[in-house]
């Protein structure tokens, strides 16, 4: 059975180079945050490199979201985190060994090692076998495992391990310490006297008495007599251990490459899985969006910013979920409206659900369609930087160049503020201009600015406004919804609550 990847359906996208930088738009997007909180808790299997490779065939995204339904099985994601708890202890004592100065103390570890891998797998077949599974990625995998542990390398490793394990465990022997002198030698049926002295107390016993025994932690470590006491164990017992000598060399390298990899892969799904979870107890969404490679009518209800999201997770902070949708031409949306409304937080959670819908994922909210991209563009407000000699206007102007000069029809684009260094008047004009050249690209885009004309520049263009309190305008909703730009509504009704408008201020200068 050709098993190739939970990840991809592909070969070629399987052997591909993987990715160990993140994208350019990751700190906009506030991805950073969100890859990190995904990967935190699993740095040993490097999955920073599976979240920073997005794909580009819709065959691939439909074949993780298969993996992830499959994975939403609780007895199936369960099955999966047990094997790959027995897998992490594979790898810890295998790296033990390493460390490890004495020979039988490596291959004693060897074993151990040995026999808990042949456990994860020979339960995990027979865990799965017993599930309901429908992805294409697990029935291939599953098929794969019962080959392979019917396979004469597994069952000679499964066969040969338990044997050395009960040859060893049957080994009595008996040490004994006179002064600085230590002999090894058989046992050979000597009292047991803990046994004696047990039997001797039994009789003061009276009924339940509290137990002081403490569990002894079993050391990995091992100093150089009890290494020497091994070492004549293994002269008293010389065929056992030359059977483990053979044993170590014939299975050196036992474990499987295929299943050291779904072991790795998988952990893009479960640690994925994990981190929604605790976002699902904040009563926030999940859904499975359906993408295309051709229609850009995307739409979404009841989406967040995931970044956002799991910052408030641990506080009863309210997560202000949006709505939003293009329809036949319209490709831009223009938020406007009061500052610290919501605007750039909308702007980063629509670059968030394109690039996690590409990625395989279940995206924040219901009923999503999205546009399968071939890049990600974004523009946020920067710092000057002293080093490139540049004003921020110019630094503004060279970065939506570049932009521009790369984007394609096929681009999603996200622009936030914008020419905020310039006049009004040079900023409408620049923003018009670039404006323009995206409607002319035919790009899915959303632009935060202050400039309410952009919202009206053509077709293909549509107004969304970060809203108020009717009641209270300096009370923001942080709810974005799609209706004409009125900014000039929200300042004259900021400073009539304040009493700042211009006849107000008149009346008082005169009284």
């Amino acid at each position: 059975m050709v098993f190739q990847s939970v990840l991809y359906n592909h070969i070629d996208d399987h052997v591909k180079q993987e990715n160990i930088n993140p994208p350019d738009f990751f700190v906009d997007l506030n991805l950073d945050q969100v890859i990190d909180a995904i990967t935190g808790r699993k740095q040993d299997y490097n999955l920073k490199p599976f979240f920073y490779s997005p794909l580009r065939e819709i065959e691939t995204v439909k074949y993780r979201q298969e993996v992830f339904r499959d994975l939403e099985n609780e007895r199936v994601l369960n099955s999966v985190k047990v094997f790959a708890d027995k897998m992490v202890l594979v790898r810890r004592y295998l790296s033990m060994i390493e460390k490890l100065y004495y020979k039988y103390h490596q291959e004693g570890w060897f074993l151990e090692a040995a026999d808990v891998y042949c456990d994860a797998i020979c339960n995990l077949t027979n865990d799965l076998n017993g599930m309901v599974i429908k992805s294409k990625a697990l029935l291939d995998f599953l098929a794969y495992l019962n080959e392979y542990v019917s396979s004469l390398k597994f069952l000679s490793l499964l066969s040969e391990t338990h044997d050395r394990k009960a040859d060893l465990s049957g080994i009595q022997y008996s040490v004994i310490i006179k002064g600085n002198t230590v002999r090894v030698r058989k046992y050979d049926s000597e009292i047991d006297y803990s046994t004696e002295v047990e039997r001797t107390f039994e009789k003061f016993k009276q009924g339940e008495v509290k137990s002081y025994r403490i569990d002894l932690v079993v050391a990995s470590g091992m100093n150089h007599v009890t290494a020497q006491i091994l070492d004549c164990v293994a002269k008293l017992f010389p065929d056992i251990f030359n059977t483990l000598d053979t044993y170590f060399q014939r299975h050196n390298g036992f474990a499987d490459e295929t299943i050291l990899l779904f072991d790795r892969q998988i952990q893009f799904f479960v640690s994925y899985l994990e981190f929604i979870e605790n976002l699902k107890t904040k009563e926030l969404e999940f859904c499975y969006p359906k993408v295309s490679t051709k229609e850009k009518n995307v739409h979404a209800q009841q989406t967040f910013d995931i970044a956002l999201a799991n910052k408030r997770l641990f506080d009863s902070s309210l997560v202000i979920c949006n709505d939003f949708y293009l329809e036949g031409k319209e490709r831009v949306i223009v938020v406007s409206g009061p500052n610290q409304g919501g605007k750039t937080t909308f702007a980063r959670m629509f670059g968030q659900l394109h690039y996690l819908a590409s990625l395989g994922c279940p995206v924040p909210g219901k009923d999503v369609k999205l546009f399968l991209y071939d890049r990600i563009f974004t523009h946020f407000e920067k710092e000057e930087d002293i080093r490139n000699l540049r004003g921020k206007l110019q630094d503004d102007l060279v970065r939506i160049h570049s932009v521009l000069e790369e984007a394609t029809s096929n681009s999603v684009i996200i622009m936030n503020e914008i020419f905020t260094s310039t006049t009004l008047k040079d900023a409408i004009f620049l923003s018009k201009e670039i404006m323009e050249k995206i409607i002319k690209l035919d790009a899915l885009c959303v632009c935060v600015s202050f400039i309410d004309e952009l919202s009206t520049l053509s077709e293909q263009t549509v107004s969304m406004v970060s809203t108020v309190m009717p009641e209270n305008p300096t009370q923001r909703t942080f709810k974005i919804i799609r209706m004409p730009a009125d900014g000039l509504a929200y300042a004259i009704c900021i400073a009539e609550k304040h009493h700042l408008t211009y006849s107000m201020i008149k009346e008082r200068i005169t009284q």
